[in-house]
Parts: structure tokens; sequence; C-alpha cells
């Protein structure tokens, strides 16, 4: 599943957001995200160890298909965020809830790429993101974001996001919101 939306620049400037499936030719950028993340202990890509691109693309088409999926892990998809033909982010959307994903991870995980905040994408990722939810079946969906992420809770919150708790985790405070 994937949409077009719009969401504002930076410079006010109109500029098209679009979730959709990665590609093979986005490998690089994929990486580079990656990396970029990685320094702010953040995972953009779910990539295996030793792990091809192509095998990755594959995976992640097989998931949001529901075959192929290991155990402990849900039916999801997995969509970068791209703005003009440039990977500004992503999201992971979850059609069902495991133990962990109800006390941690929630439906929807998203990251924007820190050179690209504070345009206003995390905010039409997640509203994308709702929609892909809901189109897979997901009614109420539980959003969380560490209680330090001051964007985040915005984002969340400009999406309808009603805060339900805040819990201790092994990574600090975290933020438990619901949006039905």
């Amino acid at each position: 599943m994937q949409a077009n939306h719009t969401a504002r620049s930076r410079e006010d400037d109109e500029v098209m957001l679009r979730l959709r499936p990665p590609r093979i030719s986005d490998e690089a950028a994929v990486l580079t995200s990656q990396r970029e993340l990685a320094a702010e202990d953040f995972v953009f890509a779910f990539l295996r160890p030793g792990q091809s691109f192509v095998e990755y693309v594959q995976s992640v088409e097989d998931h949001r298909h529901g075959r192929s999926i290991d155990r402990g892990w849900v039916e999801s998809t997995w969509l970068v965020a791209d703005v003009e033909g440039s990977v500004v982010g992503r999201s992971s959307v979850r059609f069902d809830l495991n133990d962990y994903l109800l006390a941690e991870g929630g439906h929807i995980g998203y990251a924007v790429r820190p050179g690209y905040r504070r345009r206003g994408y995390a905010t039409e990722i997640l509203r994308q993101s709702l929609v892909v939810a809901r189109a897979g079946g997901v009614a109420d969906v539980l959003v969380t974001c560490d209680d330090s992420n001051v964007g985040s809770a915005k984002a969340i919150e400009a999406n309808g996001g009603v805060l339900e708790n805040i819990v201790d985790i092994d990574g600090g405070p975290l933020r438990r919101y619901w949006i039905r």
C-alpha cells in the first residue's frame, strides 16, 4: 500500500512525501540512513547480518503479504518515505501486536533522517502510516516514543494521539499513545 500526500518543508514550499515499498535502487540511501540513525542508537532498516539488500527487499515484500514471518514477528510492512526521489525517512507498520510490541514498539514505528528533520515529515509519515494500518485492519493504533523525543510526541499528538501512560523500560521512560 502506498500513498501520495503533501508535507510542508521548512520554507513552506509544498513537496510530495510518498510512502512506498523499498526498491533495489534504494540500497545506498537505506544503508546511509542506517548509519546515520545508528549513531543515535536507532534502527532504520532491519537488515540481518549477511543479508543482501536484494534479500532484504524480498523479505519486506514477504512480510507485507504475511509470508516467511519469523517466530516472534508479526505481519508488517516497511516503507521508505520518499520526497522528490530522496529517502527522507521510513515507516514500519505492524498489523498485530505481540507482547513486546504491546509493551514498547506499538503498531507504527517511524524515523526521519537527521538532515531532514523539522520539516513536518514525521507528522506526514505517521499520518500516511495510519492510513496503511487502517487499511490492514487496525482500528486502534498504538504508537510509542521516548519521553525525551519532543518532536515525535508532537507528531503523534498532531495525528490525534492520546497519551495513555509513560512507562519505564531499559532505554528510559517511554510514552505510549493510542490513536483511535
